[in-house]
C-alpha cells in the first residue's frame, strides 16, 4: 500500500504542474476573449472518431444480419434418416434486420427526423384553418350545389371523418407537439452511455474507444471543467461586485460590457464551448433581442459576444448566485412566480427599461420554455406590445458532442450542468438576424408569428403554432369547442 501511495504521489506530482499550466491558460485566453483553435481541432478529431465508430457499427452489423440469414437457411435433416425434408427456420425480425427507425412492437425510434409526412392543412390546430373540399366529393352532385361555398361539404359522407382519423393516427404514432419536450435522438452513436445503444459492445475496437473516452470524460474533462466553472462564477461575483460601486454613467456602462463578456466567456470554456456567430453586423444594441429557447445555457452562448440585460423568474440555487451577481451591476427585470401572472406589470417594467437608451438590450425568450432544438413553438406576444425594435436571433446545436437541452420536468439544474460538463464538447451556431419592425396595422399576434418564422428558417427549425406550456398544462377547454365547432360545419 506505501508504495502504490508513493506512485501515484510522484505521478500527482508530475501531472500537477502541466494541469495547472494548462487550466491558467485556459481562463487567460478566455478572459480577454482569444482563442488557439484547440478546441476547434478537438471538434475536428471527435468526428473523426464518430465516423471511424459508425463504419464499424455498420460492418457488425451487417455480419450479425448474414449470421441470422445463414440459420435461417439451415437445413435440417430427420434423425432417422429415411426421409429428407427440408425446414426453412422462421423467426420474428431483429432490431438490426428492419427497416431504420422502426422497432419491435410498432415502437419508433425517434432519431430527429419525422415520421409522418403531414400535409399543409393541418386540422388538430389551435386556431383550424379553412379546410377545403374533399376530392372524393359524389360525382353526381350538380355543380349549382357547390356554387357556394366549395369549401364546405353540403353532405355528410363517411369520408368526412378521414382527415380526422389520420390526424388521430399520426398524433398516436408521432405526436408533433410532446416529442419537442423530450431529448433529440441521434442517428449515429457519438459513444455517450445516455445515447446507448448497447454500442460500445459491438466490437472490441469500440470498447477500447469508449473507455478511452469514458476515462478522458470523466477523469480529465470533468473536474478541469468544474474548477474553470467555480472560478468563473467566483470571478463574475467578485466583478460584478466592484462594478456596483461605479458611479452610473457611460464608463459603467462600458465596464460592465467588458467584465460582463470576459466572464461568461471563462465560464463557457467550462463546457468546452465552440460558438460560431454569423452576420454581426446585426448584433443587437438596444431594444428587445428574442431567441428560439433549449436551455439556460443559451444565455451564456450570447453574452460571451455582447451584454445584455435580462428578464426571468427569480431562482434559487446555483441560478439564484448568478442572478444576484449580474443585478448588482446592470439593470435585470426578476420576477416571482406570482408577479409573472400580472403581465401587465412585467410589461410596464420592460418599456420603462426599453425606454432608457442607455440600457443594454433586453434578451427574453418569447417561448417561455425550453424546447429541444428541433423546433420553435408559440412566441408570447407581450415582448411584441412594445413599441420598440425587435432583433431576432436564431440558435442551433450540434448534438453529436453534447445535448444542450434541458428537461426540467426530469432532471435538476444541477443534474443538467453534470450532464453537460462530461459531454465532449458544446457545439453551437448563433445567427444574427436584421432588425425588425411591428407594421402599421399589424396586431401583436401576427408580429410574433412573423418574427417566430424568421428565426426557424435561419436555424432550419420546425415552426409551430402550439403552446409551449403544454409541457405543463393541458390542452385548453375552447381549442376542443373550435375543433367540434369546425367539424359541426361539414355536417351542416
Amino acid at each position: 500500500m506505501a508504495g502504490l501511495l508513493m506512485v501515484l504521489s510522484v505521478v500527482g506530482s508530475i501531472l500537477l504542474t502541466p494541469f495547472l499550466m494548462l487550466l491558467v491558460s485556459i481562463i487567460f485566453l478566455a478572459s480577454i476573449g482569444k482563442s488557439l483553435g484547440v478546441r476547434r481541432l478537438y471538434i475536428k478529431l471527435l468526428l473523426m472518431i464518430f465516423e471511424y465508430g459508425r463504419v464499424n457499427i455498420e460492418v457488425a452489423q451487417r455480419r450479425v444480419r448474414k449470421d441470422d440469414s445463414d440459420e435461417e437457411d439451415t437445413v435440417v435433416l430427420p434423425e432417422n434418416g429415411t426421409e429428407s425434408k427440408t425446414e426453412i427456420a422462421q423467426s420474428f425480425p431483429q432490431e438490426s434486420s428492419v427497416p431504420n427507425g422502426v422497432l419491435k412492437n410498432g415502437f419508433f425510434n425517434h432519431n430527429g427526423t419525422s415520421l409522418i409526412n403531414r400535409e399543409d392543412n393541418l386540422i388538430l390546430l389551435p386556431e383550424p384553418p379553412k379546410i377545403p373540399a374533399s376530392p372524393h366529393r359524389d360525382t353526381d352532385v350538380s355543380e349549382a350545389s357547390l356554387s357556394k361555398d366549395d369549401s364546405v361539404v353540403k353532405y355528410f359522407e363517411l369520408s368526412t371523418c378521414f382527415d380526422y382519423i389520420k390526424a388521430g393516427m399520426e398524433a398516436i404514432i408521432e405526436d408533433q407537439v410532446t416529442s419537442r419536450f423530450v431529448a433529440e435522438e441521434l442517428k449515429n452513436w457519438n459513444l455517450l452511455t445516455r445515447t446507448n445503444r448497447h454500442y460500445e459492445f459491438i466490437s472490441w475496437r469500440l470498447t477500447v474507444i469508449w473507455m478511452c473516452g469514458f476515462f478522458v470524460r470523466y477523469f480529465f474533462l470533468f473536474p478541469l471543467r468544474v474548477i474553470i466553472c467555480c472560478i468563473g462564477v467566483l470571478w463574475l461575483t467578485i466583478c460584478t461586485a466592484m462594478v456596483g460601486y461605479v458611479p452610473e454613467g457611460p464608463f459603467k456602462a462600458w465596464l460592465t460590457s467588458k467584465v460582463s463578456t470576459m466572464c461568461f466567456g471563462i465560464l463557457s470554456s467550462a463546457l468546452s464551448s465552440v460558438i460560431t456567430y454569423h452576420n454581426k453586423e446585426n448584433i443587437p444594441k438596444n431594444g428587445i433581442c428574442v431567441a428560439n429557447h433549449t436551455s439556460p445555457i443559451d444565455v451564456l452562448m450570447l453574452m460571451c459576444d455582447n451584454c445584455y440585460s435580462l428578464i426571468g423568474q427569480r431562482h434559487g440555487g446555483f441560478l439564484g448566485v448568478v442572478q444576484r451577481a449580474l443585478a448588482r451591476a446592470s439593470p435585470h427585470i426578476w420576477f416571482e412566480r406570482s408577479e409573472a401572472k400580472d403581465r401587465h406589470a412585467v410589461a410596464a417594467r420592460l418599456k420603462e427599461h426599453v425606454n432608457n437608451p442607455s440600457n443594454p438590450p433586453i434578451l427574453i425568450f418569447p417561448e417561455g420554455t425550453c424546447i429541444n432544438n428541433t423546433s420553435v413553438m408559440q412566441f408570447k406576444k407581450g415582448s411584441f406590445e412594445v413599441d420598440t425594435v425587435i432583433y431576432p436571433v436564431a440558435i442551433k446545436y450540434d448534438p453529436k458532442f453534447g445535448d444542450a437541452f434541458w428537461d426540467s420536468s426530469r432532471y435538476s439544474y444541477m443534474q443538467y450542468l453534470y450532464m453537460m460538463m462530461t459531454s465532449w464538447a458544446i457545439v453551437c451556431e448563433v445567427w444574427y438576424l436584421p432588425p425588425m419592425y411591428r407594421k402599421e396595422g399589424e396586431n401583436a399576434v401576427d408580429f410574433a408569428n412573423r418574427v417566430k418564422g424568421v428565426i426557424a428558417k435561419q436555424g432550419g427549425l420546425v415552426d409551430l403554432v402550439w403552446d409551449g406550456q403544454l409541457k405543463r398544462i393541458k390542452p385548453k377547454k375552447e381549442w376542443k369547442e373550435r375543433q367540434q365547432e369546425e367539424f359541426s360545419k361539414k355536417l351542416i
